[in-house]
């Protein structure tokens, strides 16, 4: 495994290439040259058999031409041709036949086939000499697997042919001189090959090093260890590959630090955004949900990511898309009820699509707005409305009747005329009332009231409230309790606007307290600067369902009887308004046929004798 590994690496690949190249390149070479210098010996080889076969036609001439005045000439002549191709010409490993102009063998060189002597050479290269060619050349190969070359010469005395030269030579050491030199060439091929293995291998490290350094650095990099630099180790190519490697880094780093910059600021504002921000891809699964949009919905830190939008929103995709097509990209959802803060919960859902160029869509972007206190303010101000007007249009009603009825007559009579004019101011001073509230509170809502704050003391302040309704308690038996805790002396307070908180919570405890009830007034510390005066009756009480709204603008638990006492919705709603203009609070605690406990805050703090 380890050797597959290695020859999968460039190092392998470049070492194999040259030896490849080399390899080829040798073979090439040697082919050529082998070729060459096969060609050449061979060449070589033949035109010395073909010149000496020259000579021999020339000297033997004389020989096998008869003269005529010489009885002897037939044993004469053969005696010569003997020493002729015995003494002149040596060939190794070769053979020399002089024949006549009949093809027969007159003399051989070659002691072994002296029985061919006056046998006919019928070989078609004797053939071809005696008709006078002169390139007659074969090859063959013996019984001894040896390869010859065969050469014939015709012998011309003059134009006419008297007889044949023929040469068998032996190849045997041109072929050797052959291979030995192919073995030269082969093992200088072997040397060549190892020395460019070797020198391959010195290259192939030296290329290969810087991109193996290289690698590893941007190994490191993908980890993120920016502070390593490739070593420039020339200008080649894997030098400018060096400096542009550190150059990517340097970049890279620099690129991802801005990422993580605007990574941590977007997350920073998604984390502390009061919407709710959600991400969807184009399934509509989410990807991205902030901490509020958490919050909202209700959804569990973990696994947040793995729902889809669809079903966390009760809205199909199908119908995200109309409004995005139909232009309306936002709508009002109805949550329920919310456990923490028990009331519900309504939400502004904004949707908008992510397009991306050849794609389409790509994903969806919600934003969350949690719009119940603007809700419920809108609600408040059409409650608000229509009670101001029922309101006033319940006296002015009565006042018209009344004066109309005036007009048809009543004024004539005094004992009915007196009793309308009475209803009339009753009503008419029931209108005053409530503009004045309504001014009253239109004032601290615009925070236009100023507070005139002076050191007021405690004890004194209650007891002239119970003071002024002393007649009233009297008269249906109800028995006021005074209670001031140790510490409670002086506060600075605007003595005239809480007198008139006292005076609602009072008024209201004696209308709602039967007969023979008691009402408790009670003044204790709540904290370092902050002291509590309560107002406890033993009436009626109010219902439970009532109570997270009593302090709303004309509200009425019980609306005939408050509307026939006189009231006009609008005194618990002033006196929360003059709390909170001293920095406190207000609060009421009631348990139906029990009685009911109002208590409100103040600080103890002077912040100057005004304030608005």
């Amino acid at each position: 495994m380890k050797w597959v590994r290695f020859f999968r690496t460039i190092q392998a690949k470049l070492i194999i290439i040259y030896v490849l190249l080399i390899l080829i390149a040798m073979q090439l070479i040697g082919v050529y040259f082998v070729s060459v210098m096969k060609n050449s010996l061979t060449s070589s080889f033949t035109r010395d058999l073909n010149s000496k076969g020259e000579m021999l036609s020339i000297y033997a001439v004389r020989y096998l031409t008869p003269k005529v005045d010489e009885q002897t000439s037939d044993s004469l002549n053969i005696e010569g041709l003997n020493d002729l191709v015995r003494d002149l010409i040596n060939i190794n490993d070769g053979e020399i036949q002089v024949l006549d102009a009949t093809g027969k063998v007159l003399t051989t060189s070659l002691q072994a086939h002296q029985a061919y002597i006056g046998r006919k050479n019928t070989q078609t290269v004797v053939s071809r000499a005696l008709q006078g060619i002169r390139d007659n050349e074969d090859e063959m190969i013996d019984e001894n697997r040896v390869r010859k070359k065969i050469v014939a010469k015709p012998v011309m005395n003059g134009t006419k042919v008297v007889g044949a030269i023929y040469i068998v030579a032996s190849m045997k050491e041109l072929y050797d001189t052959i291979e030995r030199i192919n073995n030269i060439f082969v093992s200088g091929t072997l040397i060549a090959l190892g020395l460019t293995a070797l020198l391959g291998v010195i290259l192939a490290h030296t290329i290969t090093s810087p991109i193996k350094e290289i690698t590893k650095h941007a190994t490191d990099v993908a980890e993120g260890n920016f502070e390593l630099r490739s070593p420039v180790m020339g200008n080649d190519e894997i030098g400018q590959l060096s400096e542009a490697f550190n150059y990517m880094t340097q970049r890279l780093h620099h690129a991802l630090s801005l990422h993580e910059e605007e990574k941590e600021k977007l997350q920073s504002v998604l984390t502390n955004m009061s919407d709710g921000v959600l991400a969807t891809d184009e399934q509509g699964h989410i990807i991205v949900m902030n901490r509020r949009a958490k919050e909202m919905l209700r959804v569990e830190e973990r696994g947040a990511t793995d729902q889809d939008i669809t079903e966390l929103l009760g809205i199909s995709m199908q119908h995200i898309n109309t409004m995005e097509q139909e232009a309306r990209p936002s709508m009002l959802m109805n949550l329920g009820i919310d456990q923490e803060q028990e009331q519900e919960l309504i939400l502004r859902v904004m949707f908008s699509t992510i397009h991306r160029r050849g794609e389409g869509v790509t994903g969806t972007i919600v934003v969350l707005q949690d719009v119940t206190e603007q809700e419920k303010l809108e609600q408040s101000r059409r409650e608000f409305v229509a009670n101001v007007s029922h309101e006033l249009r319940t006296p002015l009603t009565t006042i018209k009747s009344y004066v109309e009825a005036l007009d048809d007559g009543a004024l004539e009579e005094p004992q009915l005329a007196g009793r309308f004019v009475g209803v009339i101011r009753n009503e008419t001073e029931r209108m005053i009332r409530l503009v004045t509230d309504l001014l009253h509170l239109s004032r601290l809502d615009s925070k236009q009231a100023i507070l005139r704050k002076k050191p007021t003391n405690m004890v004194e302040m209650l007891e002239e409230v119970a003071d002024r309704f002393s007649f009233q308690m009297k008269q249906r038996r109800i028995k006021p309790s005074i209670f001031i805790a140790n510490g409670v002396d002086q506060v600075v307070l605007d003595r005239d606007q809480i007198d008139q908180v006292l005076d609602n919570l009072m008024s209201n405890a004696i209308k709602y307290t039967p007969d023979g009830g008691v009402i408790e007034l009670e003044a204790h510390k709540a904290g370092k600067d902050r002291i509590a005066i309560s107002i406890k009756d033993t009436g009626m009480g109010i219902p439970k369902k009532d109570l997270d709204r009593i302090f709303d603008r004309f509200y009425r638990v019980d609306k005939a009887r408050s509307r026939s006492m006189g009231g006009t919705g609008l005194g618990l709603s002033i006196a929360r308004e003059i709390v909170k203009a001293h920095g406190g609070t207000i609060s009421l605690e009631s348990e139906l046929g029990v009685g009911t406990k109002v208590t409100f805050t103040i600080s103890t703090l002077d912040e100057g004798s005004e304030a608005s």
